[in-house]
């Protein structure tokens, strides 16, 4: 291998990713346009639930329960009913997520030692959203009654749980969703990016001109990688960035860790995205081809969203062939664990044999000779 030819073909690789305005979208702007989009647009962080409240009960207690509701920061109360009727009619046209039913013996029941019982119906239309809204309403619900035992007995309770969360303090959704991002954005724009290359090559013509240079394949496969690697290390650079500074995601990790393992990560995609290419020699097939190759498994086997061990048996299994799996356990274990090499050297290693395998993938399916 001839490292005069390589940059030769590099450098005629940079002139044609100049000229070409749909690269330079893709390659510049559209990862930054997917972070900001994404990262605003997906959170499962719940606020402001509107809830609608039938106080038969109308004491004091009372309405200090529906206080705490108020004051909690996830619940507003935007309507008092009058009947039970009310609460039916205000969940099915949407109004509100959930209806708070407190009964005319609540404030009795409490004076008398008894279990005062309240209702909480649920809008299960949007079965996430009412299962957050039912551990909220539990917790609220949990709290005014560890108050109410206290000042009735006037005893320190028994028991007292402080829990304490650690890597995302504020169980902020964006400290879990960015750095993930992050891996299935640059998982589909490396692979579109050099998916392109040899598809381009075949339609424009120019592949006669390299088919009769001594340039051997390895150097053209390489050679057209370079300019990507760099671009792809520019865009994560970019991506982390903006989820420090804009999303406020901490950075806890060694950056030289996460820069070797996102060359690493960067290889194996790119690689794809040159075997796509010159597998079907055509760029717009190949596009369409490494798209559906990248977003559906970053997006659905990666981690990224799903958890992957409440997954079947056969899509865990699939799921160690989606190198984006790999990726999104370095960034979140680096940006918000702040691990080092001895934690993520399996995924380390598996994005090595990734980077391998996309490589000779590319080098065995490119041929030189025309057809």
């Amino acid at each position: 291998m001839s490292l005069t030819r390589l940059l030769a073909i590099s450098r005629k690789e940079l002139l044609q990713l100049r000229r070409d305005a749909r690269s330079l979208y893709l390659a510049f702007i559209l990862p930054l346009v997917l972070l900001v989009l994404f990262g605003y647009a997906i959170s499962f962080d719940i606020r402001n639930i509107r809830m609608a409240v039938l106080d038969q009960s109308r004491t004091p207690e009372s309405r200090e329960l529906i206080e705490s509701f108020a004051g909690s920061g996830y619940f507003s109360v935007v309507e008092h009913l009058e009947t039970p009727a009310d609460a039916d009619r205000a969940l099915g046209s949407s109004a509100v997520r959930l209806v708070l039913i407190v009964p005319p013996t609540f404030s009795a029941d409490l004076a008398a030692g008894r279990g005062a019982i309240v209702q909480a119906l649920l809008d299960g239309a949007d079965a996430n959203s009412a299962t957050i809204a039912q551990n909220y309403a539990e917790a609220i619900v949990s709290g005014y009654s560890t108050r109410a035992v206290a000042r009735g007995r006037r005893v320190t309770l028994p028991v007292t749980a402080e829990s304490r969360v650690w890597y995302n303090e504020t169980l902020e959704s964006r400290n879990m969703i960015v750095p993930g991002l992050i891996a299935v954005i640059m998982s589909i724009i490396a692979a579109m990016l050099t998916a392109l290359t040899i598809a381009r090559e075949w339609e424009r013509g120019t592949m006669e001109q390299l088919a009769a240079t001594p340039v051997h394949r390895l150097e053209i496969v390489i050679g057209k990688l370079v300019p990507y690697v760099a671009i792809g290390l520019f865009d994560v650079a970019l991506a982390l960035s903006v989820g420090v500074v804009l999303f406020g995601v901490p950075f806890r990790g060694n950056l030289l860790l996460l820069g070797l393992l996102s060359l690493l990560f960067l290889i194996g995609s790119l690689g794809l995205g040159i075997f796509i290419s010159a597998a079907v020699k055509s760029q717009v097939l190949a596009t369409q081809v490494a798209m559906l190759a990248t977003f559906l498994p970053a997006l659905l086997l990666s981690g990224f969203i799903f958890t992957l061990a409440t997954m079947p048996i056969v899509l865990q299994g699939l799921s160690y062939v989606v190198s984006a799996r790999y990726y999104v356990a370095v960034t979140k274990g680096i940006l918000l664990k702040g691990v080092g090499a001895s934690v993520l050297w399996q995924d380390a290693l598996a994005m090595v044999v990734f980077a391998v395998a996309g490589l000779a993938m590319a080098i065995g399916v490119f041929r030189k000779e025309l057809a």
